[in-house]
Formats: C-alpha cells, structure tokens, sequence
C-alpha cells in the first residue's frame, strides 16, 4: 500500500462524504445518529471551496482532514478528519495531521482547534490536542463534545 497525500480535487466531495460517514459509523453509531450527523458530515464543494480538503489516497481515498481559518486572528480549525475504517490504524491519520500542521504553520496559525467526537480524544491526544472545553454539537441536540487545541510554534 502506498499512500499520497495531496489536496482535494472539487469533484472528490461524494467520495469524501461517503468516507465521513462511514469513519463516524464505524464507532457503533446507530442509523438515527448518523442521519442526525449526515448534514454536518457531508462535504459540499462550497465547504471544499472554503477549507483546505487533504485526503490520503492509494487506488482510493483512505482519509482527509480539512482546515479553515477561525474568525480569530492567528488561529485555525480543524474540520473532517476521518479515516477508513478498513485502514485505521496504519499511520495514515498521522500523515494527514502533518500536512494539515504544515500548511497551518505556513498559513501563521498559531493555535488549531476542533470538535471532537468522544471517541476520537485518544488519537488527538496522540497528535498533542488537548481538552480545552465542550461545545454543543452540530447535529445532535443536547448533546456536549470535547473541543480540543493544539499551540502550535
């Protein structure tokens, strides 16, 4: 398996939001939560338009992360950052981290954040995120989300 990283094409979004949605379902999410998240999941080429969409690719996409910059000077966020759930596991989710940091880095943030499923907190951990917080979540009324950030040099 030889994985690439690279930018997102605009025709990609399907395939993007059909890996978002299965990488969150892999969790053991029933059918009524995923169909609560689909809107919140899906990636439209006017969100493509506005973030940058990495994905990591052999014959077919394995993961992507997105980044935007916050309404807060020198800081950005980190939005889809989903894995195959075939190939969790394998370092690809660490080499998607360091092109979304680089780019961030070369952009001047100097903090990134994102929302967090529960499930995911170990892996940010991993990367160097910690809680800073809880947010409500997108998709799912009442329900209460870690926030997570990373200080970057």
């Amino acid at each position: 398996m030889k994985i690439a990283i690279r930018r997102a094409r605009a025709g990609e979004a399907a395939a993007l939001t059909d890996l978002s949605m299965r990488s969150k379902a892999s969790n053991g999410y029933d059918d009524a939560f995923m169909n609560a998240c689909r809107a919140e999941l899906e990636v439209t080429p006017e969100r493509m338009a506005s973030a940058e969409y990495w994905v990591a690719a052999d014959e077919a996409i394995r993961g992507c992360i997105s980044l935007t910059a916050s309404e807060e000077p020198g800081a950005g966020e980190i939005g889809a950052f989903f894995i195959d759930p075939d190939f969790q596991r394998r370092g690809i989710g660490r080499m998607l981290w360091d092109a979304a940091r680089r780019s961030a880095e070369a952009r001047g943030f100097r903090v990134l954040r994102l929302d967090s499923d529960p499930f995911a907190v170990p892996f940010y951990q991993t990367l160097g995120f910690a809680i800073a917080g809880e947010v409500a979540s997108g998709s799912i009324p009442g329900r209460i989300i870690p926030q997570m950030e990373i200080r970057l040099s």
